[in-house]
């Protein structure tokens, strides 16, 4: 099954590539820089980076978005509120958190791939109050309960 996107390149960005998959097995498409001026992060700074998109999705999509492997294990940049999500009723320009967590400052240029834009489905769902639910062998168990970390 396939869905129907629609993409709208803001004015001003249209030498920003559209986001794209880098190879027919991606489940990412990348998204791109659309800085009007170079932006350097500081180790521990944080910024938001503008794409020049906007998309419209169907009701049962999100789009999340999610770091690119290669800026984290190179530069210790990654995307705070990870993953982002877009619901389907958003219009606006996409927007990225950016952070440096690496130890060196880091340029993003106009036009760099910054993260990626995964799709979800998103089923319809209802909640149904009750006074007490079905057991499992978990339970209650929270964080850490099976062991170390």
């Amino acid at each position: 099954m396939s869905y129907q996107i629609l993409l709208n390149k803001l004015p001003g960005n249209e030498d920003v590539p559209t986001p794209r998959k880098m190879s027919e097995l991606a489940s990412g498409y990348d998204l791109y820089a659309a800085v009007g001026e170079p932006v350097e992060l500081a180790p521990g700074e944080r910024a938001l980076i503008p794409t020049g998109v906007a998309i419209a999705m169907p009701a049962e999509l999100e789009a999340q978005i999610r770091p690119r492997s290669g800026l984290a294990a190179k530069h210790g940049i990654t995307c705070l509120n990870t993953p982002g999500t877009i619901d389907a009723d958003y219009r606006g320009e996409i927007k990225v958190i950016l952070i440096n967590l690496g130890q060196e400052p880091f340029r993003i240029e106009r036009g760099e791939r910054i993260a990626q834009m995964v799709f979800q489905y998103i089923p319809k769902t209802v909640f149904v109050e009750t006074d007490e639910l079905p057991d499992t062998v978990r339970g209650t168990g929270g964080f850490g309960h099976t062991g170390r970390g």
